[in-house]
C-alpha cells in the first residue's frame, strides 16, 4: 500500500472548493424562489397597467388596435406556484437522468462550466428585466422559460458535481451538501431582512439576482482553480488506473507530469475512461441501490411536507404582534435551513451508521413519523384532521428534527453511494445518486398535493 505517500489536501483547499461549488449550485435557485412574491406582484402591476392603458384609449376616443384578451391576474397568480414547480421539477429530473447516462460522452468542463455560464446569463437577464416593463402574459411566459433553463442546467451541474466528488474520499461529498444547505440559510436571512427593512419588492429582488450573479462568478473561479491542486489531480488520475498503479501515478505527480490529469479534466480522455455499456450501469445501480433509494425516499418525504404544508401553519401566540409577520420566515424557512445545514455538516465529523449498516435504511424509513406530526400542527385552512399540536413550540421542534434528519441522512447517502463501487465507476455512481435525489424531489412535489389535500 502507498497510502503514506498520498498527497494531503493542503489548507483544506479542495474541501473549500467543493463547499463553494455546493453553495453556487443552489444559492441562485434559492434566491429565485425567495423572490416569488416579486414575480406575482409584477404580474399584478403589468395587468393593472394594461387595463389603465385600455381605459385611457376608450376615454380619449383614440382608435386602437384590437386587444388580445389578457388572462385575469388572479388566475396567473393562482397558477404561478404550481406551474413554477412543474417547470422546475420536470427539467431537473429529465436532465439529471440524461447526465447519468451521457456524462462520459461530454467533457466534464463543458458540463460544469457551460452550466454555470448559462445560469449566470439567465440571472443577468432576470436582473435587467427588473427595470423593464412587460405585460402580464409575456412576463409570465419569460419567467417560466427562465425557471426551465435554470433547473435544466442546474441538473447537469449538480449531477456532474456529485460525480466529480465521487472520485474523492467519501467525506468530500459532504462539503457539497453543506454548501447547498448554507445556500438555504442565506436565502432565508435575505427574506427576513427584506421584511424588516420594508424595502420595495423590486429592489429586494434586484439585490437577490445580482448577489446570485456574484456567487456564480466566484464559483466559476473556484472550479477553474481545482485542477491546479495536487490532491485533486491525484484522485482524477486514480480514476484511470487500478489501485496497484498508485505508486507510478504518484511519481508522475512529483515530476509535474500529472498535468495529463488536468488535460483529462478539460476533455482529453484516456483509453481507460471510455463510456461504460448499459450492463455496467445496471451493475453500478445494483451496488448502490440501497443508498440511492434511501436518498430518493428522504427527499420525497421532505418536499412532500416542506414548504407546501409547513408554510401554511399559523401561529397560535402571535395575535396582532410583529411575530405574525415573521412566524413562517423564521419558524419554517430559517429553522429548516439552519438545522438542515447542521445535519449536512455533521457528516464531516461523523459518518454513523456505516455504508453497509442496516441502520441507515431503518432511520430513513423512520422519517415517515414526521408526516402525521406536521399534518397535525395548526395548518390552515384545513377540512379533515384535528389540530393536536397547536402551540408554536411544537411546530418549531418538529421542524428542527425534520430538517436535521433530512440533512444528515441525505448527506450520508450521497457520500456512501460512490464508495460502494470501484474508483473508475465512482463518477457514474455519483451521477446516478444525483438522479435519485432529483427523483425524490419530483415525487415529493407530487405527494405535496396529496398531503395538503388530506389536512
Amino acid at each position: 500500500m502507498t497510502t503514506s505517500h498520498q498527497p494531503q489536501d493542503r489548507y483544506k483547499a479542495v474541501w473549500l472548493v467543493f463547499f463553494m461549488l455546493g453553495l453556487g449550485t443552489l444559492l441562485p435557485w434559492n434566491f429565485f424562489m425567495t423572490a416569488t412574491l416579486y414575480f406575482t406582484n409584477r404580474l399584478g402591476q403589468a395587468q393593472n397597467a394594461s387595463l389603465a392603458a385600455a381605459d385611457l384609449s376608450r376615454d380619449s376616443q383614440v382608435p386602437a388596435t384590437p386587444a388580445v384578451p389578457s388572462p385575469d391576474r388572479s388566475y396567473l397568480s393562482s397558477i404561478f406556484n404550481n406551474v413554477m414547480t412543474l417547470c422546475a421539477m420536470l427539467p431537473l429530473l429529465i436532465f439529471t437522468c440524461l447526465n447519468s447516462f451521457l456524462h462520459q460522452r461530454i467533457p466534464q468542463s463543458v458540463r460544469i462550466l457551460g452550466s454555470l455560464v448559462a445560469i449566470l446569463l439567465v440571472f443577468l437577464v432576470t436582473a435587467i428585466l427588473v427595470r423593464v416593463h412587460l405585460d402580464a402574459l409575456p412576463f409570465f411566459i419569460i419567467t417560466m422559460v427562465k425557471i426551465t433553463l435554470i433547473n435544466s442546467f442546474g441538473a447537469i451541474l449538480q449531477g456532474s458535481l456529485f460525480g466529480l466528488a465521487g472520485l474523492l474520499p467519501a467525506h468530500y461529498t459532504a462539503p457539497i451538501m453543506s454548501g447547498q444547505g448554507l445556500a438555504g440559510i442565506f436565502a432565508s436571512v435575505a427574506m427576513i431582512c427584506a421584511i424588516a427593512s420594508g424595502s420595495e419588492l423590486s429592489e429586494s429582488a434586484f439585490g437577490y439576482f445580482i448577489t446570485a450573479c456574484g456567487v456564480i462568478i466566484l464559483t466559476i473561479i473556484c472550479y477553474l482553480g481545482l485542477p491546479r491542486l495536487e490532491f485533486y489531480r491525484y484522485y482524477q488520475q486514480l480514476k484511470l488506473e487500478g489501485p496497484g498503479e498508485q505508486e507510478t501515478k504518484l511519481d508522475l505527480i512529483s515530476k509535474g507530469e500529472a498535468s495529463r490529469a488536468g488535460k483529462e479534466e478539460f476533455g482529453v480522455s484516456a483509453p481507460k475512461s471510455q463510456p461504460n455499456n448499459k450492463s455496467s450501469v445496471r451493475a453500478i445501480l445494483r451496488n448502490i441501490l440501497v443508498p440511492a433509494l434511501s436518498v430518493c425516499f428522504i427527499f420525497t418525504v421532505t418536499i412532500g411536507l416542506f414548504p407546501a404544508v409547513t408554510s401554511d401553519v399559523k401561529s397560535s401566540i402571535a395575535g396582532d404582534s410583529a411575530w405574525g409577520h415573521y412566524f413562517i420566515p423564521v419558524s419554517c424557512f430559517l429553522t429548516f435551513n439552519v438545522f438542515d445545514w447542521l445535519g449536512r455538516s455533521l457528516t464531516t465529523i461523523t459518518m454513523w451508521p456505516g455504508k453497509d449498516s442496516r441502520w441507515l435504511p431503518s432511520l430513513v424509513l423512520a422519517r415517515l413519523v414526521f408526516v402525521p406530526l406536521l399534518l397535525l400542527c395548526d395548518v390552515q385552512p384545513r377540512q379533515y384532521l384535528t389540530v393536536i399540536f397547536e402551540h408554536d413550540a411544537w411546530f418549531i421542534f418538529f421542524m428542527a428534527a425534520f430538517a436535521f434528519s433530512n440533512g444528515y441522512l441525505a448527506s450520508l447517502c450521497m457520500c456512501f453511494g460512490p464508495k460502494k463501487v470501484e474508483p473508475a465507476e465512482a463518477e457514474t455512481a455519483g451521477a446516478i445518486m444525483a438522479f435519485f435525489l432529483s427523483l425524490g424531489l419530483a415525487l415529493g412535489a407530487v405527494f405535496a398535493f396529496l398531503f395538503r389535500a388530506i389536512v
